[in-house]
């Protein structure tokens, strides 16, 4: 059945066709069909950050930015949701056109910029939701915010998403917001994390509720600035990672005719860049912070290598898009804890 929604919905524009399957799903919902999704049999609960999750697939940030389809979303049988990236103001992102899709090579390019409602609307959003699951909150800064004082925007975004999150993503590798990915070196990370651990410790304090950051790293950074990313994670004792975000690199797609768009690579391309990253840093962490796996999770064995490679949970975005929703019964199958 999927093959069919597909075919249709590869008809239109990237954009175009998110927006349209996201009003179906939504209108699938209301109609009860959703319901006729059963959950997936073989999806064990995992407790991660302190946090039990039903299972160890989750819902990339992206697909979602604005928290508006969380409860159908839920139905398909993740067993987390991220939502984002949120920043302080609302923003339309990048000029159309900003996504690519790669069939051929089973990848998607984008360049959105962060384009989202604000973390204001978003949160209104998220409170409407009926969802009692596990929910990731992930926030970024306003494009036109300086890098030096980028600081601001995810203060005042964590302090916003606290008392809804379950835990929140520190976005600071996204390719499509100007120097964003400056503040993954050593002098402007240090900075950033400290602060953001500084507030939530205070956070924690003063509503006796410990809520869980994340970093969200590149697959595009060169061994030294892994390595200070290691460091200072241990350094900071900061709650886990997410490896990774796109990549800038198109030398798993040097034959595409998108391969010169500029924006960050997902899908099929990102897999191998991702997992070499995730293990990276697995082994420079020696165990001691968890990781989210992410990138080029297409088919049920990309899962399971991610989880025997040292990743605790996994995340899929483009694989939904090109698989649908039985890559989540499968991927659960696959990863099951024995």
């Amino acid at each position: 059945m999927y093959s069919i929604i597909r075919f249709i919905l590869f008809l239109f524009n990237p954009e175009t066709a998110h927006h349209i399957a996201m009003k179906s799903l939504r209108l699938a919902d209301f109609f009860g069909l959703l319901s006729l999704i059963p959950s997936p049999k073989n999806g064990k609960p995992r407790v991660v950050f302190g946090i039990e999750f039903k299972n160890s697939v989750g819902l990339a940030a992206g697909l979602d930015k604005n928290a508006e389809y969380i409860d159908c979303l839920a139905k398909l049988g993740f067993g987390f949701i991220e939502v984002g990236t949120l920043t302080p103001r609302p923003q339309p992102g990048n000029p159309k056109p900003r996504s690519f899709r790669l069939t051929k090579e089973r990848g998607i390019i984008n360049r959105f910029g962060f384009n989202n409602i604000g973390i204001d609307e978003a949160i209104l959003n998220i409170q409407r939701s009926k969802y009692k699951g596990v929910l990731g909150i992930n926030i970024g800064k306003n494009f036109d915010t300086p890098i030096d004082e980028a600081i601001n925007d995810y203060i005042i975004c964590f302090r916003k998403a606290y008392n809804l999150a379950t835990y929140i993503v520190i976005n600071i590798s996204s390719p499509n917001t100007k120097n964003l990915r400056r503040l993954q070196e050593e002098d402007f990370f240090e900075s950033l994390i400290s602060s953001i651990k500084e507030e939530q410790i205070a956070l924690a304090k003063k509503y006796n509720k410990y809520v869980p950051f994340l970093v969200k790293v590149s697959p595009d950074g060169d061994v030294g600035e892994l390595d200070n990313i290691i460091r200072l994670l241990l350094k900071y004792n900061i709650d886990g990672v997410i490896a990774t975000n796109t990549t800038l690199a198109r030398d798993e797609v040097a034959q595409s005719y998108f391969k010169d768009e500029a924006g960050g690579l997902s899908g099929e391309p990102l897999r191998l860049r991702a997992l070499k990253t995730q293990q990276y840093i697995y082994k420079g962490l020696k165990g001691k912070v968890p990781i989210i796996g992410v990138g080029g999770i297409m088919e049920a064995s990309d899962g399971k290598e991610r989880i025997n490679q040292g990743a605790e949970l996994i995340q899929i975005y483009s694989g939904l898009i090109f698989k649908g929703h039985h890559l989540i019964h499968d991927l659960c199958e696959q990863t099951r804890q024995e």
